[in-house]
């Protein structure tokens, strides 16, 4: 797993801020629009260096939105979101892009890039973002292949593999600069539930072997459970931290209860007018 360590030139210039124990992640009162429409509202959340933060809420509810906002991909209408103390609005497109080797993203349906193979879309974050040899990007891009086991598809196109493949070869992506932090948005999506509790517990290794902060976004409360951590409840616009596995289950809002156990009637459910 060597290629996969942190090296300490990669993260010196956190280490003082680091030791502080300032939040890795910060949003304050963080509105998010897009087209005209508000999206999320008031946002203000911590997250800390090592944690595990799921995120969970009924479909439409600005999850995705949410996940893109902390890393910085949406800029907030209102508010600011701060990596290391730095607020993103503030960066220029070149810092931007100096400090996206800390951080990896499996997009939601992986969202590969259709003109290159299972490899080269792995090598293109690598030659994107480092100065490593042909042989060095070569070398680390099949050791992210192994560890999904997608080393003997290495040739193949994005429309040649699997739904769950794809979901992998997102995975391993994400996994290439050994982030800071990772930032994935259901990776667990339509795998049969086999595959996607394995899926969830490399994630978890995975996570544990680079030493990474992980927000995780999922629909399956079964998975959010296998992850958390602790989990937040996106709904009406906002955030609600419902806290560890057992707070979650006992939390006393109704709209968290009706989610988590997917019952049809309920504050969440849209009003039937006769």
């Amino acid at each position: 797993m060597t290629g996969l360590v942190k090296s300490n030139k990669q993260n010196r210039e956190f280490t003082i801020l680091a030791e502080q124990q300032l939040p890795i992640i910060e949003a304050q009162n963080v509105n998010v629009e897009l087209s005209g429409e508000t999206i999320l509202q008031n946002i203000n959340l911590q997250i800390f260096e090592g944690e595990t933060v799921v995120i969970i809420g009924p479909s439409g509810s600005g999850k995705t939105v949410l996940l893109k906002t902390l890393a910085g991909l949406y800029n907030p209408s209102k508010g600011s979101i701060k990596f290391h103390g730095i607020s993103w609005s503030g960066m220029s497109d070149q810092k931007k892009h100096e400090l996206a080797r800390f951080l990896g993203m499996q997009f939601q349906k992986a969202a590969l890039f259709d003109e290159y193979n299972t490899i080269d879309n792995i090598k293109y974050v690598l030659r994107e973002h480092t100065s490593l040899t042909e042989q060095e990007i070569e070398r680390r891009a099949l050791e992210c292949l192994t560890l999904v086991n997608l080393q003997n598809a290495r040739n193949l196109q994005p429309h040649e593999l699997s739904g769950g493949m794809k979901i992998r070869l997102g995975v391993a992506r994400s996994l290439a600069l050994s982030p800071q932090i990772l930032f994935m948005d259901d990776p667990t999506a339509g795998l049969d539930p086999v595959n996607s509790d394995e899926m969830a517990d490399l994630i978890i290794s995975l996570k544990q072997q680079i030493n990474a902060t992980l927000i995780v976004v999922t629909h399956d409360m079964m998975r959010a459970y296998q992850f958390a951590g602790r989990i937040l409840f996106v709904v009406e616009k906002t955030i609600l931290e419902t806290g560890s596995i057992e707070h979650t289950i006992n939390h006393k809002d109704p709209r968290v209860q009706q989610f988590i156990h997917g019952w049809q009637k309920g504050p969440l459910s849209p009003e039937v007018t006769g």
